[in-house]
């Protein structure tokens, strides 16, 4: 009875010690010092609904400059809004006094490539600015276009392949999807939850696009 019960002994001390190194791990991959990514969008049941909701509207592209849009601003001590997305979307970033970062890596969802360069790296606007200003912006003050273009809450932004945020340019998902099909139901819920909580407007081909990229998340 005495050798059974050193026995259990051990084998509970055992079981102990691996689960405090799952929890170990576990703290590991969700401390402060892993890398994070675009907020979690909507699910796609949520998503569905908020595109029911959006008005649909032809595309008004008069009067749109880049510069209407502000960007970067500080969000958190010297860090600007790209400076803020590069250590929030990379790992083991190392900054310098100024934020700037000076290595790490950035894992982008669109194309599935690796970066150790930040100058390899941009923040895609999710929502371009300029699909944002066709789809109501321009009626905004240059104060709430500023918050879109600097939004770090809302799955607005996020560092991905620069040649490949420079490829999409200001298209919409009826022209443009990430070629990392993994990534697209992601994408959109992402998108159509910017576009609702900033009250923008869809047009036919984007909506219908929209509907049937959800439809199979």
């Amino acid at each position: 009875m005495a050798r059974f019960s050193r026995v259990y002994a051990r084998r509970r001390l055992s079981i102990l010690a691996a689960f405090t190194g799952l929890i170990a791990s576990v703290a590991l991959f969700n401390g402060p010092n892993a890398s994070a990514a675009l907020p979690t969008p909507v699910s796609a049941a949520t998503a569905r609904t908020y595109l029911a909701s959006l008005t649909v509207a032809t595309e008004v592209r008069t009067g749109y400059e880049r510069d209407l849009f502000p960007t970067w601003i500080t969000i958190s001590g010297t860090c600007n809004t790209r400076e803020y997305i590069l250590k929030r979307d990379g790992t083991n970033v190392v900054t310098d006094s100024a934020c700037v970062s000076t290595s790490g890596s950035w894992y982008s969802p669109y194309d599935g490539a690796t970066w150790t360069a930040a100058s390899d790296v941009d923040i895609d606007h999710l929502v371009p600015l300029a699909e944002a200003w066709d789809s109501g912006a321009r009626n905004w003050t240059t104060a709430q276009r500023q918050a879109f273009a600097n939004d770090v809450t809302r799955p607005q932004l996020l560092a991905v392949t620069d040649n490949v945020n420079q490829s999409k340019g200001d298209q919409d998902p009826a022209t443009w999807m990430p070629s990392l099909t993994s990534y697209r139901c992601t994408y959109v819920r992402a998108w159509v939850q910017v576009k609702y909580y900033y009250n923008l407007s869809v047009d036919t081909a984007e909506k219908t696009a929209l509907t049937n990229y959800l439809a199979s998340c």
